[in-house]
């Protein structure tokens, strides 16, 4: 929603999977909301405790919205839960090939279709969104690579 809190670290997250996985020069990574509340602020400092608790760096990550040509900059465009997602499919130019969807269909193994926001709540819910974050990030990979977009 406001690129502060689920989408940073999942940016976070799968930088690192993609550094991890020696393909930075392959592969593009950002992040953005879909909403502009947090237009130039860091990540939520909770979200940065809970990712660099996981060796994931979110320091200099700034919050931007979502424009239309991110629909033709990037293969994949991806949403926390189904409210995000249906204003991607609104904004989503109709000559674009990039199709919004879940980060979690990418981690069909998780009993959770959606990571909740956890700007409200305590650690623990960033804790889960960091593991929920890192599921969907960890499929996404896979994915990418079965498809030999890599």
């Amino acid at each position: 929603m406001g690129n502060i809190c689920r989408s940073p670290t999942a940016e976070g997250v799968f930088r690192q999977l993609v550094r991890d996985a020696e393909l930075e020069n392959r592969i593009d990574t950002d992040s953005a909301g879909t909403h502009a509340y947090h237009l130039g602020e860091p990540p939520d400092p909770r979200a940065v405790a809970i990712a660099s608790g996981q060796g994931i760096d979110l320091t200099g990550l700034i919050a931007r919205h979502v424009v239309e040509s991110d629909f033709f900059r990037f293969d994949h465009i991806l949403a926390m839960d189904r409210n995000n997602l249906m204003e991607l499919q609104q904004i989503r130019p109709v000559e674009s090939t990039a199709e919004p969807r879940l980060l979690l269909d990418f981690a069909p193994e998780m009993t959770e279709f959606e990571v909740p926001d956890p700007y409200f709540g305590t650690l623990s819910d960033y804790r889960l969104a960091m593991d929920l974050i890192y599921a969907g990030a960890h499929g996404l990979l896979q994915e990418i690579g079965k498809i030999g977009a890599v």
